[in-house]
């Protein structure tokens, strides 16, 4: 009778073929996976971060209570932490407005990767605890007394409690017009859903993850529309309680030398450590938010179609405007133009020089202390540090690049660029950037002059 089983050479074979269409399938779907860990460490996880979330304190009382929660699970994701912050912050301030529990999720790059992503040819976490970014009212904490508004929880403690919510689609709500119609106010779409969620009787209330976000990125970008919910947002707990986490504090108190004058850095050693306020400014501190690589290309585009600055970046008592040119747009643009926008949006080191100069001449107080926030590379950075160091004489300048960092801070070293940037005396940022408007938000959110809030 015929063997059908397989020889020891059939089987060696077969695991080779195996093994192979596994490492394709990796190379189709991870570019630069393989090559990455060949030669990166592993990021970190943050599995002490994870595991304070998922015991809170208040997690005991609430399961015997009878809290109501909103869970926006369509947050934005697989995008950088600006784009990703203006989405917490909006649907924080939902959930707060409508005496819901927020629900809050990790920092997403890559939902449905494995424990680890590649970008720019190097191993990132796929996804982040919002913990390992934040601290305060929107991972938890307490809201400032005389509300009644329940602490945010998790979304593993949200389904532990509400295996069954309401799903909400939000195309149920946001109307064509609401989403992409320039006469709708960001403050009607944020009432409209104020008044949909608060007549719906169920506690558990969760938005459909592949729904369209409430606010997209047509609000997020037009100062007409969103800037009409400022009253609220500005004194608002979810923009004047917004803390960064203990990971960011202790980096800050790690590199502090490079940001504070250093008698102010030498008192803080000798009385103790001392607590970063970030309603108050660092005395002397001009923060500038360069951005370099791959941004080039999107400032081209930005220009192709006459894009304005975020809506944050423009808020009228601001010295800087920027207004687009009406010549251009569609995908086409003048010379003109376009030197226009890579000036104001991908500034030369000579451009940054002579910006920097007008800033520091123009400013109420004396800046003596530089810092440039970057992702340029370091060959770059020094370039730019010799220039501005050159042109005018600085008691210090110091840049992203020079941060001394432990592992696990290196990969939300972001918050820690923003945490110095609201505390800046003057800030000179991008129009464009996320990141540059959530930092002016937050100035703004917690008393500084417009006028230290400057751009390219």
């Amino acid at each position: 009778m015929a063997s059908y089983g397989l020889t020891r050479r059939g089987f060696k074979f077969l695991v080779i073929v195996l093994l192979s269409s596994i490492g394709l399938l990796v190379y189709i779907h991870f570019p630069g996976f393989l090559q990455a860990i060949s030669v990166s460490r592993l990021p970190p996880l943050y599995e002490d971060v994870r595991a304070k979330e998922q015991s809170l304190p208040h997690y005991k009382e609430y399961e015997r209570k009878n809290v109501k929660y909103f869970f926006p699970a369509n947050h934005a994701q697989s995008s950088g932490w600006g784009n990703v912050m203006q989405d917490f912050v909006m649907t924080g301030l939902l959930a707060y407005a409508t005496n819901r529990s927020y629900v809050f999720d990790d920092y997403v790059w890559r939902p449905n990767a494995p424990h680890y992503s590649v970008y720019n040819g190097k191993l990132i976490p796929s996804r982040v605890p919002l913990s390992a970014l934040l601290s305060g009212p929107m991972v938890g904490g307490p809201w400032p007394p005389g509300g009644d508004v329940p602490l945010s929880v998790s979304k593993e403690f949200f389904h532990k409690v509400c295996p069954n919510p309401t799903v909400l689609q939000t195309t149920d709500i946001n109307t064509d017009d609401m989403r992409f119609s320039d006469n709708v106010s960001a403050a009607y779409v944020f009432e409209t859903w104020v008044d949909a969620i608060n007549s719906i009787d169920d506690p558990c209330l969760m938005l459909d993850p592949i729904s369209p976000a409430i606010f997209e990125f047509w609000i997020f970008g037009n100062k007409k529309r969103l800037l009409s919910i400022w009253p609220y947002l500005g004194r608002s707990p979810v923009s004047t309680h917004w803390g960064w986490s203990p990971l960011i504090h202790d980096a800050y108190r790690e590199n502090r030398h490079f940001f504070e004058p250093t008698n102010t850095t030498l008192l803080g050693g000798f009385f103790g450590p001392r607590e970063e306020t970030t309603a108050v400014p660092i005395p002397g501190l001009l923060a500038i938010h360069v951005r370099r690589g791959d941004f080039k290309d999107h400032c081209v585009h930005l220009a192709k179609w006459s894009s304005d600055w975020n809506a944050f970046n423009s808020f009228p008592e601001f010295h800087d405007k920027f207004d687009p040119p009406t010549d251009g747009g569609w995908g086409e643009t003048s010379e003109k133009n376009m030197k226009l926008y890579l000036k104001r949006c991908y500034p030369s080191v000579e451009q940054i020089v002579e910006k920097v100069r007008q800033v520091r001449m123009e400013a109420a107080n004396p800046l003596r202390h530089l810092y440039i926030m970057t992702n340029g590379e370091t060959p770059w950075v020094e370039e730019l540090k010799s220039a501005l160091g050159n042109d005018m004489g600085w008691d210090q300048i110091s840049s992203s690049r020079d941060l001394e960092v432990t592992w696990e801070q290196k990969f939300v070293a972001h918050a820690l660029d923003m945490h110095v940037a609201q505390r800046a005396q003057v800030l000179i940022g991008n129009g464009w950037s996320s990141l540059t408007s959530n930092v002016v938000m937050l100035r703004m959110a917690q008393g500084f002059e417009p006028d230290t809030n400057r751009f390219w």
